[in-house]
């Protein structure tokens, strides 16, 4: 599932005035959060995640396992905070951003 760029564009477009859902800390991807980014992507689609780690490596690796757990996909990484995007299979009007914040 490869995003075009006019996709990608549109929803980092969105995405800018998106806060963070998930916020990982210390203990990283735990099995409570790894379900709460699981639920925050079937309501949402589009959702930010703030990493709090400190090294770049662990982060990206991290980017990395939530996308392949998630089947989801990497739109944009700026320091801490990641976007992700992952199609709903039934996308709720009242929750879905890309719907919601429809052009």
């Amino acid at each position: 599932m490869s995003l075009s760029n006019a996709e990608k564009k549109r929803f980092r477009a969105i995405g800018h005035a998106l806060k963070p859902l998930v916020i990982i800390a210390q203990k990283g991807l735990t099995e409570n959060v790894t379900q709460e980014i699981h639920r925050a992507l079937e309501a949402h689609e589009l959702i930010k995640i703030k990493l709090q780690v400190p090294d770049r490596e662990k982060r990206s690796a991290m980017i990395e396992e939530i996308c392949g757990t998630h089947h989801a996909e990497s739109v944009q990484s700026i320091g801490h905070v990641v976007l992700l995007y992952r199609a709903a299979k039934r996308p709720d009007p009242r929750l879905s951003n890309l719907i919601r914040k429809a052009p």
